[in-house]
């Protein structure tokens, strides 16, 4: 985010500070860049999991091709904000109401994870007098090579997609449920991703794949949903996903297998992470055991990230020289702290031993790269704390 944007909200902010400020005309720019670098048989969805937010969804209805939901609550979100923008459905636990939902609102794709599934949404869109479109999830033997992703969900037993063994028999189902229409493959096997080059050999596997379905059993897909899991990288944030490397090949890859179907990536974190940043006071400094924390107003019932993924979540210091108490502000000076937040657990830990040539309490510590998966996977309302505030900018 920029640092004007920033620094005129806080000096505004009343204290004890804590808010998530999110920069929309960052993520308009983003995404059209992102977008734009794609080869034209590929669309680019947002996952809305990563952050659900209706002015995030307003913001990108205008700039990708559809969005990516794993639940009904999710669809009647986008529904919300759009009544016929293209909408992709994936889960392993769809319930009825569900799938019941996604033909009533007019979702696109629905991801299949099971022949259960598959036969329940053949009987809801018979009851509905409904054709239901659909890309059977392909739970993958082997993965290509080494790869640095964090998560896995394909290769591998997990309750992921459809065995690979069993692809066979659900290509036949679905040819001949009456009110099935077999779209294609979803397959999403890794998240969080780093590196271009094993990303673009994943994609080339999942094509391979299914143009060998295609050929087995002389069938056409129309679309391949390659998955989301391209990674953010928290640890270093100046070295991210090399976007248009991976763009570039892609290029080369489809030039070289000309699949007769379109591919969908269904990104969240890499969309929206760095459109936002949560922002806490300091409310004390100490040193306990030899050890220097501070002890900030939010944590991570506002921003479960970090400790979600044991990392040292980025931020940097702003100085906030009010100071109104009448005895010494505690602080530190090139020193090495632990951030912590308000709640009664040690795991609420946002932060690990980083260094910083100085902090005080009443500062301010903005964690950048906090568009995505932070409040919207956050136990909000443990130990009833006040929530954060929640602001948007457009320019």
């Amino acid at each position: 985010m920029r640092e004007q944007l920033i620094s005129d909200y806080l000096r505004s902010m009343p204290s004890p500070a804590c808010a998530y400020l999110y920069d929309l005309r960052h993520l308009q720019e983003r995404s059209q860049r992102l977008r734009g670098a794609l080869p034209p048989q590929c669309k680019l969805f947002y996952a809305i999991k990563a952050n659900s937010d209706a002015p995030i969804l307003d913001t990108l209805r205008h700039n990708l091709d559809g969005f990516e939901v794993a639940s009904l609550g999710e669809i009647e979100k986008v529904r919300a904000t759009d009544h016929k923008t293209p909408i992709v459905f994936g889960g392993p636990g769809k319930t009825d109401a569900e799938l019941e939902g996604a033909l009533k609102h007019s979702v696109m794709l629905i991801h299949v994870e099971s022949e259960h599934q598959l036969r329940r949404l053949n009987w809801i869109a018979g009851r509905r007098r409904q054709a239901a479109r659909v890309l059977l999830r392909l739970n993958p033997a082997a993965l290509p090579g080494e790869t640095r992703a964090t998560l896995r969900m394909g290769g591998q037993a997990t309750q992921f997609g459809i065995d690979e063994a069993q692809m066979p028999e659900m290509i036949a189902l679905s040819q001949n449920l009456p009110n099935i229409r077999l779209e294609g493959l979803h397959i999403h096997a890794l998240s969080n991703n780093l590196d271009a080059a094993d990303h673009l050999a994943l994609v080339r596997h999942y094509l391979e794949l299914a143009q060998a379905w295609e050929r087995r059993y002389g069938i056409r897909f129309s679309w391949l949903n390659a998955g989301g899991g391209i990674g953010i990288n928290y640890a270093d944030p100046a070295t991210q996903f090399a976007w248009d490397g991976f763009c570039e090949g892609l290029h080369a890859l489809l030039e070289q297998y000309r699949p007769g179907f379109k591919l969908i990536f269904e990104c969240g974190r890499y969309i929206s992470a760095d459109c936002g940043c949560y922002v806490a006071e300091v409310i004390d400094i100490k040193t306990t055991h030899g050890k220097n924390f501070a002890i900030l107003r939010g944590g991570s019932h506002h921003f479960r990230l970090p400790s979600s993924w044991q990392h040292n979540h980025p931020f940097t210091v702003f100085d906030r020289e009010s100071w109104h108490y009448p005895f010494p502000r505690p602080g530190l000076t090139d020193a090495d702290v632990t951030v912590c937040g308000e709640l009664c657990t040690p795991k609420d830990t946002l932060a690990r031993d980083v260094r910083v040539a100085r902090l005080r309490a009443g500062d301010c510590l903005v964690f950048s790269l906090a568009g995505a998966y932070g409040w919207h996977i956050s136990h909000h309302d443990f130990l009833s704390h006040p929530h954060p505030d929640r602001r948007y900018f457009n320019g």
